[in-house]
């Protein structure tokens, strides 16, 4: 049985922000509250269907669990995102150096997360690979695939249409402009300290070994 996921409260500084309007914010709103919703639904028919039909072509699991990992990564990647606006946009914090050791400074890393922004078709993100202990950055054309495995979020870029169409139509750079100038950066720096402190001693297979990385 799975615990309802329950919508955060929209922030009010979130209806402040400098270059992104209240009414796109409280529109993005509602499309993760969709979100939570669908994610909910999905789980609790699941719970009720023959799990044991399942079929490549279509069957009702396949249709089912689709649909919860798109709802379930809007649920999380929204949350992210809506968590880390209502900054000033000054970088601060070990994230700026762990960027800049990286990307070899920390114009270079603004310039390949700008681009991705501008090529993904839904999010762009920087993350924290715990297998390589570096960053890196990558996009998603839909929100439940192309996620890289044992990496952690730290800095989501929604760039799908909804996320800035209201306030800058087509010109989804000057969007990006105005994500950066929103950005709270001790909460990209908290992620990823936070990632850090996640990485656990390694272990990988060879043969029938287990071996100590």
């Amino acid at each position: 049985m799975y615990k309802p996921i329950k919508a955060r409260p929209l922030p009010e500084r979130l209806l402040r922000l400098n270059g992104i309007s209240a009414r796109t914010i409280r529109e993005h709103y509602k499309l993760y509250e969709g979100y939570v919703n669908k994610a909910n639904e999905t789980r609790a028919k699941l719970e009720q269907i023959d799990v044991a039909q399942g079929n490549t072509t279509y069957s009702e699991i396949r249709a089912l669990k689709r649909g919860e990992s798109f709802a379930l990564d809007g649920v999380k990647l929204h949350e992210l995102y809506f968590d880390e606006l209502g900054g000033k946009g000054r970088p601060e914090g070990e994230i700026v150096m762990a960027i800049e050791r990286q990307y070899g400074n920390f114009n270079r890393f603004l310039a390949e997360f700008r681009g991705a922004g501008l090529s993904g078709r839904g999010w762009a993100i920087l993350a924290f690979d715990t297998e390589q202990e570096e960053l890196f950055i990558y996009i998603t054309d839909d929100q439940h695939n192309g996620h890289v495995i044992q990496s952690i979020p730290i800095l989501p870029m929604d760039v799908f249409e909804h996320a800035y169409y209201i306030d800058y139509g087509t010109s989804r750079g000057e969007y990006i402009n105005a994500f950066f100038r929103n950005l709270d950066w001790s909460v990209v720096n908290r992620r990823y300290l936070e990632a850090r402190r996640s990485v656990r001693p390694r272990f990988r297979l060879f043969g029938s070994r287990e071996v100590s990385s």
